[in-house]
């Protein structure tokens, strides 16, 4: 007992595990400016590149449910160190990939070690830290936004010196420290009782099937479409719908979905504000490097106007919700998305530099206010014992939307890239920026009786 009571203080607990945690964030989005070298490298279309997106957020979105129950089984300690060392064995064989399918093993692997240590570390943080709890969670929920925010930054210099590779090389400074601290500090919590079948694989692997199908398809469109990716992305998400409502610990509840219509929306306004958001944040380095000539390590600084900016203003968006709910920052976001949007349309080949920035700049503080808004507004209206399942499930909302936004870029740049195809990408994206402000119209507001009927 008395080696329980010895604990560290907070906030090196916390230090350990957001170094850890950083590196989903960090590698889901340093890829963004490296597209274009893997692209010349291994002799790629963007449509094939754009599979080293999706692949990544499928991988995370099938691999976090599953690792955070396999977390409560052998304990989150374990699992930490082992996603560590997942991520570390795919960041070693990645640089030295002899083809492309290689290189998207090493990106799923990447993903699922990645997605240990989020589930992991918060399960330890919520058992270890009960004073300061929420502050705790709100640090290292700013490891996860930095990270991501700054991750094309860093990429785009780091290829300028070393080429693609650096961008898998960078993980281990992270891991090795994260792992060195982890042994030392992190508690050792029991293990609980081993239960496989708790882990609904039957229903991820429906989920997996059906997105590749959707992905498949829409990859199509220029083309020859495939109608029968259409037909496996169909048979495969009903088959997954009705086996999931007969689960007792489903991958997705949809049978709560179904009783909290409010909270459904929210996941799908949080999918179509990623499919848009990703479509900049993806789209933008590949212009820049391959129609405006820039190399990486500009790119990576110019990248700063849409990550920077969304920083910038979440102080501010934070007071905002305190003092009034989350819709009137829902609806802000969502206008600013669509006039952000609406302004690329101005964006022509004379344009200056300073005018792209204005506008990324327009687009980064639409995110600013999303990200936050959205997670409050989803809190507002789920149960606090469903706190947990809900967060996993935004989680996948965002990973939904970011691989059907490498799906429509895939489509857009495939062929030829210009100016007009970024204007394309907009006319798409100006649809789903309507139906995310009509969505935000549409929330409850704060004092509105709330849906807690599950998440």
């Amino acid at each position: 007992m008395a080696g329980t009571k010895k604990t560290h203080k907070p906030w090196v607990l916390v230090l350990t595990i957001g170094l850890g945690t950083l590196l989903n964030p960090l590698n889901s989005s340093m890829i963004s400016v490296a597209l274009t070298r893997m692209q010349e490298d291994f002799e790629l279309t963007f449509a094939d590149a754009s599979w080293l997106i999706s692949v990544f957020y499928l991988a995370s979105a099938a691999g976090q449910p599953v690792m955070g129950k396999l977390s409560d089984m052998f304990g989150p300690k374990r699992m930490f160190l082992a996603g560590l060392v997942t991520v570390a064995t795919a960041s070693m064989l990645a640089p030295f990939s002899p083809n492309f399918p290689f290189l998207l093993g090493c990106r799923a692997l990447q993903a699922i070690g990645s997605s240990t240590l989020f589930p992991s570390g918060m399960s330890m943080v919520r058992t270890s830290i009960t004073k300061g709890q929420a502050k705790a969670l709100a640090t290292l929920s700013i490891f996860a936004s930095t990270s991501a925010a700054f991750g094309p930054s860093i990429g785009g210099l780091l290829i300028d010196s070393w080429d693609w590779p650096s961008i898998f090389i960078v993980n281990f400074p992270f891991i090795i420290v994260s792992f060195i601290m982890a042994i030392f500090i992190l508690p050792e919590k029991g293990q609980g009782k081993f239960e496989l079948a708790r882990i609904d694989f039957l229903g991820i692997s429906l989920f997996i099937i059906a997105v590749i199908g959707l992905i498949l398809f829409l990859l199509s469109l220029d083309t020859q479409i495939h109608w029968w990716a259409f037909i496996i992305f169909a048979v495969a998400s009903v088959s997954f719908y009705y086996y999931e409502k007969r689960q007792t610990e489903p991958f997705i509840d949809v049978n709560r979905l179904k009783k909290n219509p409010t909270v459904t929306l929210i996941y799908l306004q949080f999918i179509t504000v990623n499919l848009v958001y990703y479509c900049y944040f993806f789209g933008f380095p590949t212009f820049l490097q391959q129609v405006k000539k820039y190399s990486p390590g500009d790119t990576g600084l110019i990248m700063l106007a849409l990550a920077g900016f969304g920083v910038i203003v979440s102080p501010f968006v934070g007071r905002l919700i305190d003092r009034h709910g989350p819709k009137p920052a829902l609806i802000i976001g969502s206008s600013i998305l669509l006039t952000g949007t609406a302004l690329l349309l101005t964006l022509h080949d004379t344009s200056s530099l300073s005018w792209l920035l204005v506008i990324m700049a327009v687009l980064g503080m639409s995110n600013g206010f999303s990200n936050i808004s959205m997670q409050t507004a989803l809190y507002e209206h789920v149960r606090p014992e469903d706190t947990g399942s809900a967060s996993g499930l935004f989680q996948t909302s965002r990973y939904l939307g970011s691989i059907l936004s490498s799906s429509l870029l895939g489509l857009a740049f495939n062929r030829h890239l210009d100016i007009q195809h970024l204007h394309n990408v907009a006319l798409i994206c100006l649809v789903f920026c309507a139906l995310v402000l009509f969505l935000s119209i549409r929330l409850p507001g704060r004092g509105t009786k709330l849906e807690k009927l599950g998440v």
